[in-house]
């Protein structure tokens, strides 16, 4: 059996794959350590593995982004896009970076799992031959950042495009975007690498993904842009299956996502969901007078705060829970109404929902542009949709079969994937193989 550390950012998007992760590996036997933030050790512990603290300078409440990051809600594209990675990504490389040192010195592993932006990681990557450190994987469950002739820049969700002239217009605004609104991070980056002891990157922060020794994206290669760059090393290995939720008893009101109506499902996640104005209640108003049956999930506010939001009574056809369980709930799910979170959407088209998507912060712009331009659904380019825009999209992917087809294509491909985790065990090094690897050079 192997000895793994495990790592990730202080973000509960982060931190749940790896968290499965970890605990798949447990069971399997093995010994697994998780490196991740305060906030997160009981579910380490829970899961049986050993939590290693961030320390207090690169460690964060995901739920509170606006304390580490003061001025943050102002900030619009480019803008934001720089302010939120420099932030909770570039900021935080030398604390990540020395308690990856100080695990690594005080225990041999076998192998070391990243999330995939754990920038802790950087100067380990860059800077120690592969021979003299354990294999770095990267698990991603983010939309991949790579640069490509094949896309546009990361950050402002614009489509890849087809096609030579495509391909001309990727090649500029890459120079453009990289060598300038984004430049500045990758430039911050490099200055914390170099307090770290560590040579610069070659390219930008956004090409990380290139290296890890292999990377696990936890997502469907048909909800992703291809890159011809990436040819091999980057597996695609579909979302993590949904754990059952046995202990969540179902809501009164269950029965009534079997009756003739549709069923709209509308989520703003557990993280982004502290003002449900922005999607969750606009889904509501704006689908109050149609044949369909919303059903909303808080992300643990409660209930009586959506009843607030719309002025103190519910819709006829809204239902409304904290939780619910995503396993039973999806495959009655006509539609998803989301934010854009990445593990969600993936979950959706997983089980062949189409989606809207109304996301403007973090990954979410990303996401949105993938769902759209894979046919799964449609994006709203914005964070706070009128219920008017909401009730449209809505309207049009249910009577539009072609994004219900398109989600199905990516149910299939998941479906054929099979296990993510046996793919990801299948490529782990046991302590025997790496003291051959050892012997033989």
């Amino acid at each position: 059996m192997a000895h793994l550390l495990l790592c990730s950012s202080p973000i509960w998007g982060h931190v749940a794959p790896m968290l499965q992760v970890g605990a798949d590996l447990v069971a399997r036997g093995h010994r697994v350590s998780l490196l991740t933030g305060a906030k997160y050790r009981a579910r380490v512990e829970e899961a049986g593995m050993r939590f290693l603290p961030l320390p207090t300078e690169c460690d964060y409440d995901d739920a509170n982004l606006d304390a580490w990051l003061p001025g943050r809600a102002g900030k619009k594209g480019l803008a934001a896009v720089r302010y939120d990675i420099t932030g909770m990504f570039v900021r935080v490389i030398p604390g990540q970076h020395r308690a990856l040192t100080a695990a690594l010195d005080a225990d041999a592993y076998d192998a070391i799992l990243c999330e995939g932006v754990f920038t802790g990681v950087l100067p380990l990557l860059l800077s120690t031959p592969r021979g003299n450190r354990p294999p770095v994987i990267g698990i991603s469950a983010l939309p991949l950042t790579a640069r490509s002739v094949d896309t546009a820049p990361y950050g402002p969700g614009m489509a890849p495009g087809s096609g030579p002239l495509a391909r001309v217009r990727n090649r500029l605004l890459n120079a453009m975007i990289y060598g300038g609104a984004l430049k500045p991070i990758t430039d911050a980056a490099n200055e914390r690498l170099y307090v770290c002891g560590s040579r610069p990157l070659d390219g930008t922060i956004f090409d990380m993904v290139r290296l890890f020794d292999h990377t696990f994206e936890l997502g469907a290669a048909g909800l992703e842009y291809p890159r011809r760059e990436l040819a091999g090393h980057v597996e695609f290995v579909g979302p993590l299956g949904l754990p059952a939720a046995a202990s969540t008893a179902l809501p009164e009101w269950w029965a009534d996502l079997r009756g003739s109506r549709p069923v709209v499902h509308v989520t703003q996640g557990t993280i982004d969901n502290a003002d449900l104005s922005r999607v969750l209640a606009p889904t509501l108003r704006g689908l109050a007078g149609e044949d369909v049956l919303v059903v909303a999930s808080t992300g643990g506010r409660p209930v009586d705060e959506v009843t607030r939001l719309l002025g103190g009574t519910l819709p006829g056809n809204a239902r409304v829970a904290e939780f619910l369980p995503y396993d039973q709930l999806l495959p009655l799910t006509d539609v998803v109404v989301t934010n854009g979170g990445f593990g969600g959407v993936q979950q959706a088209v997983a089980h062949g929902v189409p989606l809207v998507v109304a996301g403007t912060t973090e990954d979410k712009p990303e996401v949105a542009a993938r769902v759209a331009w894979s046919g799964t659904g449609l994006s709203l380019r914005t964070g706070t949709p009128t219920p008017e825009k909401v009730r449209k999209a809505v309207l049009r992917v249910l009577a539009d079969d072609r994004y219900r087809a398109a989600a199905a294509g990516i149910a299939r491909e998941v479906e054929a994937l099979g296990d993510p985790l046996e793919r990801i065990v299948a490529a782990l090094p046991t302590r025997e193989t790496r003291r051959s690897d050892a012997a033989g050079r």
